[in-house]
C-alpha cells in the first residue's frame, strides 16, 4: 500500500504525500528529537526532513523500506542541525561498567507513565548518537543491520555504540532515580 502512494506521488499527486507525513511524522519526529535534544529543533529537522524526502521521492529505488529511507535522512539533517548548534560536545555523560548491571531500585515497580517519564528523561541526558541508537533498536524495534543502513555506521560500529549506550542509560537511569529519591525522603 505505501508503495503505491510513493508512486502516485512521483506521478505527480502531491496529496498522497500526506499518507507518508501522517504515517512517519511521530516516528520522525522522535528520531530526531533523540539527537537533537530540543523540540522546536526537532520540529524542524521533521519538517526540513519531509520537504527533503518530497523533493527527492523520485531518487528512492524501492531498495529498501520507505522507513529506512526517511530515517536516514532525518539522523543525517539532526546530526547536521546539531553540528551546527554547537551541542554535540556537551551532551556526552560517563558511565563505568559498574553502573550497568542491574535495573535501578524501584524502576520495575513503576508505572507505564513514570517508566516512560524517567526513561526519556534518562535518554536526554545521553550522546545524541548513544540515544539514537537506543531509540532506533528498543523503541522503534530496528535490527542492528536496519540501523547501520538508517545512520551510515558500520554494523560493528552500532555494536559498540549499543552496548556503551545500553551502560550510559543505566548510568542515567540510577543517578535520576536516585536523585529523586533523596528529594522525596
Amino acid at each position: 500500500m505505501e508503495e503505491a502512494y510513493i508512486r502516485r506521488v512521483i506521478e505527480g499527486d502531491v496529496e498522497a504525500f500526506r499518507f507518508l507525513v501522517r504515517k512517519y511524522q511521530h516516528m520522525a519526529f522522535t528520531v530526531a528529537m533523540s539527537v537533537v535534544k530540543d523540540e522546536f529543533t526537532a520540529e524542524e529537522v521533521t519538517q526540513e526532513a519531509f520537504i527533503k524526502a518530497f523533493v527527492n521521492l523520485k531518487q528512492f529505488r524501492f531498495q529498501s523500506k520507505f522507513s529506512t529511507w526517511l530515517y536516514r535522512i532525518v539522523v543525517n539533517l539532526s546530526f547536521k542541525q546539531l553540528k551546527k548548534l554547537k551541542l554535540q560536545e556537551n551532551n556526552f555523560i560517563s558511565a563505568g561498567p559498574e553502573d550497568a548491571d542491574t535495573t535501578p531500585d524501584g524502576f520495575d515497580k513503576m508505572n507505564d507513565t513514570d517508566r516512560k517519564f524517567y526513561i526519556n528523561k534518562a535518554l536526554e541526558i545521553l550522546s545524541p548518537k548513544e540515544s539514537l541508537a537506543l531509540r532506533l533498536f528498543y523503541l522503534d524495534e530496528n535490527s542492528v543491520d536496519e540501523i547501520s543502513n538508517i545512520t551510515g555506521w558500520s554494523e560493528g560500529n552500532v555494536k559498540v555504540i549499543l552496548f556503551r549506550a545500553r551502560k550510559s542509560f543505566y548510568a542515567a537511569l540510577s543517578k535520576i532515580l536516585n536523585k529523586e529519591m533523596k528529594t522525596i525522603l
